[in-house]
C-alpha cells in the first residue's frame, strides 16, 4: 500500500487559516489540499481519496458535522480530524461518535495537530490495507463456479462431504473434487481459514 499517495484535505473558510494550515503541512513533508467551504470538498470527493481530513466544525452553509453525515452515507474511509472552537466540544464529541478520529480545539498546538494527522494517515493506510485483502478474497470467490460456491457455502455450514453428496445427488468422490478446487483457489487449506475468510467479507458479498 506503500504506493498510494495520501493527502490531507484541508476543509476550511477562514481564508488565513486555511493558508496556515497549507504551509505547516507542506513544511512537514505532506501532500495538502485545500478547500474554502464543505461543498467544494464534497463536490470534489471520490472513493479514490486516500488520506485524510482536517475539518472545521462550524462553517457557513455545510458545516463540518453535515459533510461527515454525507462522507458517511458515501462509505467514505477518510479518517476525519475536526477543529472545534472552546465552545463545540459537545458537537466534537458527538462528531466522534459518528465515527471521526479526533478533534482538536483552537487554539492548538502546531505539533499536537501534526500528531493527530500522522495518527490519522496510519489509521487509513491500516484500512485500505485491510480493503485491499477484503476485496481480493472477493476477487478469489468470484472465480468459483456455481457449483464450486455451492460446495463453499455447505462447507462453511459445516455439512460433511457425505451429505453435500446426498442432497446435491452427486457422487461423495465429486464433492471432493469440487471442495480440493474451492480451496485451492481460495488460497487456503484450512476449513476453519476459508471460514474467517468469506465471514469477513459477507457486507462485500451481500452489497453485490
Amino acid at each position: 500500500m506503500s504506493d498510494i499517495q495520501q493527502t490531507v484535505y484541508v476543509v476550511e473558510d477562514d481564508e488565513a487559516v486555511r493558508d496556515s494550515l497549507e504551509l505547516l503541512l507542506k513544511s512537514d513533508g505532506k501532500s495538502v489540499k485545500t478547500y474554502p467551504s464543505a461543498t467544494d470538498f464534497l463536490r470534489d470527493y471520490s472513493e479514490d481519496m486516500a488520506g485524510c481530513i482536517v475539518l472545521d466544525i462550524r462553517m457557513p452553509g455545510m458545516d463540518g458535522m453535515e459533510l461527515q453525515k454525507k462522507l458517511n452515507a458515501r462509505h467514505s474511509l477518510l479518517p476525519i480530524i475536526f477543529v472545534t472552537g472552546h465552545g463545540d466540544v459537545p458537537l466534537a464529541v458527538d462528531a466522534m461518535k459518528e465515527g471521526a478520529v479526533d478533534f482538536i480545539q483552537k487554539p492548538y498546538r502546531e505539533e499536537a495537530l501534526l500528531e493527530k494527522i500522522e495518527a490519522a494517515l496510519e489509521q487509513d493506510r491500516e484500512q485500505r490495507k485491510t480493503l485491499s485483502e477484503r476485496q481480493e478474497i472477493v476477487r478469489r470467490i468470484k472465480t468459483l463456479t456455481p457449483r464450486e460456491t455451492e460446495i463453499m457455502e455447505r462447507m462453511i455450514a459445516g455439512q460433511a462431504n457425505k451429505v453435500i453428496a446426498i442432497e446435491l445427488d452427486i457422487s461423495q468422490r465429486t464433492v471432493e473434487i469440487h471442495r480440493s478446487r474451492v480451496m485451492h483457489k481460495m488460497g487456503t487449506h484450512s476449513l476453519a481459514h476459508l471460514v474467517r475468510m468469506v465471514l469477513s467479507v459477507k457486507d462485500l458479498i451481500d452489497d453485490r
